[in-house]
């Protein structure tokens, strides 16, 4: 388990306030944009080819920009901030899409974003020790691994063929490991969320301001 940890510092010119311009944060910006490209391609045209190819694209880049960052030593706090933010709204756009083609059921569509809105309602009272976000560790990762690999196979298994039929197996296999898991990580973020509150005298480290900070709140948390 992780534990709770405040703004780090970067190495190249900076504080992480300062570094928003970076290769891998164009990386994320260029992943977000496929978030409404994938919904229109879903619901308007139908193109489930070119929806499947911005799905796999997703997951490159999501693999492309942690490694930039670690690289080129240009890990940031809005990386930390954005990379997991672009995940959570593909997995959005996804199960709406899928819902909407009834791929799958809506209570699928349902308990995903449920658990990230439990989340968001942690938000405020992690604010009250300085914290601006929850950490992310092994759980969260694993499960968001499981289910961007389960949207592709649940797309493909949406036929009457062989491969079909093999799609909607492993799509299901990975789609249920990752509902699961998601709310298993969402349930020990909001342990971690009360521990942190029961400890009184735990708050978010400050970042130092340096040398290259612009202003007097630059590099602060």
């Amino acid at each position: 388990m992780s534990d709770f940890r405040g703004p780090r510092t970067i190495g190249r010119g900076g504080s992480s306030a300062s570094q928003v311009w970076t290769l891998p944060n164009g990386v994320s910006f260029l992943r977000l944009l496929g978030v409404p490209l994938f919904l229109w391609l879903v619901l308007g045209p139908k193109a489930d080819v070119a929806a499947l190819v911005v799905l796999m694209a997703s997951g490159f880049t999501d693999w492309l920009d942690g490694y930039l960052a670690r690289r080129l030593n240009q890990t940031s706090k809005v990386g930390e901030i954005l990379d997991p933010v672009v995940d959570r709204l593909y997995i959005l756009a996804v199960v709406i899409g899928l819902a909407f083609r009834d791929i799958i059921p809506w209570w699928v569509a349902i308990i995903l974003p449920a658990r990230d809105a439990f989340l968001w309602l942690l938000v405020p009272f992690l604010r009250t020790r300085g914290y601006s976000a929850l950490p992310v560790h092994f759980l969260g990762k694993a499960a968001t691994f499981n289910l961007l690999y389960a949207f592709p196979l649940l797309f493909v298994g949406d036929g009457s063929s062989s491969i079909a039929t093999l799609g909607k197996v492993f799509g299901w296999a990975f789609a249920i490991w990752g509902m699961g898991l998601y709310w298993w990580a969402g349930l020990l973020y909001a342990w971690q969320v009360r521990k942190l509150l029961a400890d009184r005298d735990r708050r978010a480290p400050q970042l130092p301001i340096t040398p290259t900070s612009s202003g007097p709140e630059a590099g602060t948390g």
